[in-house]
């Protein structure tokens, strides 16, 4: 149940777990002029978990080993080996 917008690429690495209810969205509007779509890609890195009902907005790279907590929005890069939470989404704490 999860919604992919690939207007871009979008990679998931190998051994990926998406829960319910997930977005991953690459297009965005230009703010001077709404009919220009912008397409900026989206990179899942290896062994990361992505919970429930995560929206993950366009040019963001999420490293490996990463959870992604319930009812994120993750807006910018997340890096590897963390646990990242909220709206936005935030690095929590350290996997390893």
């Amino acid at each position: 149940d999860t919604y992919i917008r690939n207007i871009a690429m979008v990679t998931i690495g190998e051994n990926c777990s998406f829960s319910y209810r997930n977005m991953i969205l690459t297009g965005t509007h230009d703010i001077s002029d709404y009919s220009t779509i912008i397409a900026k890609p989206v990179v899942i890195g290896d062994n990361t978990w992505i919970t429930s009902n995560v929206t993950i907005l366009p040019g963001v790279t999420i490293g490996s080993n990463t959870v992604i907590g319930a009812g994120s929005v993750v807006t910018k890069d997340i890096p590897a080996d963390s646990v990242a939470v909220g709206n936005p989404a935030r690095v929590v704490k350290k996997v390893k």
